[in-house]
């Protein structure tokens, strides 16, 4: 069985989250609760508008802001907007959907991002 790695761009939806992906020059979209359910339907798309192999098929997931703050809930606004250098209430802006940043901004909140997961991974804990 042959993967097929296929983008899917997540973005902030009416009632949840919207999920959208391009095959064979085709856009496929779908909205969900959450993104294990989103990914699901969408396989079931590709399965039937593109007789895909839902099994076969991995997403390489990119998301907006709005979407990056759901999905990962547990991120403190405040403090990324600080390591970003980015006011925090124009972070709560782009993560509550109000306004959407530039390439700029977007990449310095990714930037960001990867760092603090770099410096998460050698956190070690001890045990007494």
């Amino acid at each position: 069985m042959e993967v097929q790695n296929i983008e899917l761009i997540i973005e902030k939806g009416e009632s949840g989250i919207w999920g959208r992906v391009t095959y064979n020059d085709n856009l496929i979209t779908d909205e969900a609760d959450n993104l294990n359910e989103l990914e699901l339907n969408l396989k079931g798309l590709l399965k039937d508008f593109e007789g895909l192999d839902p099994e076969s098929i991995v997403f390489d997931i990119r998301y907006d802001v709005y979407a990056l703050f759901q999905q990962f809930d547990f991120l403190n606004i405040s403090k990324v907007a600080k390591y970003a250098d980015i006011h925090p209430g124009l972070l709560r802006q782009y993560a509550s959907g109000v306004k959407h940043p530039s390439l700029n901004q977007a990449k310095k909140i990714e930037d960001t991002l990867h760092k603090l997961a770099a410096e998460m991974q050698k956190a070690l804990v001890y045990v007494a």
